[in-house]
């Protein structure tokens, strides 16, 4: 058995409450939030507390706040010498107050509060100090269901940085996608097939090899057909243009 703390009431802080509410080997000790009220309708049978004061003892406090609240939180935190990890993944390691033993507990995936998670898909990127407190972390991990990996700060924030490529920046061309189809009264489902055929040759092959379309195979008519497409909308065909050339670049192209 487990014992943790979580605080936070974010998109990461809820799914992690979730979770271990659900899983018989982590005891949920605590749920802190400076607002109670924003989590109340989320819980069942946790105690919630407002007052870092108040907060009890356990195996692991996880910190699952916004990356510019994590140094502050850790350094007003009522005890000294306990395993406590924040949930980033961009933030160093070393933010954590250095009176803690410190870790990293971060989960590699995209969380919104109203979607569910099969936790068995999200893998958790643990770094610490020390191995017995990175034993703690496989372990919990493991009682989640979830993979886990030892992952320093630099591999971390590369996986981070390569992770809004992949989610990030993908969803808000989906959103532009989106907005094209909808301007010419299409529905989006008729492109949802397509999305996840993309997602899932990936599985079997490189991004490099799996790369088709226009700018791969250089047809020029079809890309300049697209940008007369957009001049309605420079912004859209500014970014075009510069994924364009990047595709046409990685594959030993001309540049528009």
């Amino acid at each position: 058995m487990i014992s943790v703390v979580v605080l936070g009431a974010g998109n990461v802080g809820s799914h992690l409450v979730r979770i271990m509410q659900s899983v018989k080997k982590v005891n949920l000790v605590q749920w802190y939030s400076r607002d109670k009220n924003s989590i109340k309708s989320d819980t069942k049978d946790i105690e919630l507390c407002n007052d870092l004061k108040n907060l009890k003892t356990a195996d692991i406090y996880i910190i699952a706040v916004t990356d510019k609240a994590i140094e502050a939180l850790s350094k007003k935190l009522p005890f000294e010498n306990r395993l406590v990890v924040h949930t980033s993944g961009s933030i160093p390691l070393k933010k954590i107050d250095i009176k803690h033993k410190r870790g990293v507990f971060y989960p590699l995936q995209t969380f919104s509060k109203s979607a569910d998670l099969e936790f068995s898909e999200v893998p958790f990127c643990i770094e610490t100090m020390r191995k017995e407190d990175s034993n703690k972390l496989i372990t919990l991990a493991k009682y989640m269901g979830s993979p886990s990996y030892m992952i320093n700060t630099e591999q971390r924030q590369a996986l981070h940085l390569s992770a809004v490529f992949i989610n990030n920046f993908s969803n808000h061309l989906y959103r532009i996608a989106h907005e094209l189809s909808d301007y010419k009264s299409v529905n989006f489902d008729v492109l949802k097939p397509l999305i996840l055929e993309t997602a899932k040759k990936i599985q079997s092959t490189s991004p490099y090899n799996a790369q088709t379309g226009p700018a791969k195979r250089n047809d020029q008519v079809t890309i300049n057909h697209h940008l007369r497409t957009l001049e309605s909308h420079p912004d859209y065909q500014a970014i075009y243009k510069q994924l364009t050339n990047s595709i046409k670049i990685t594959h030993g192209l001309k540049k528009l």
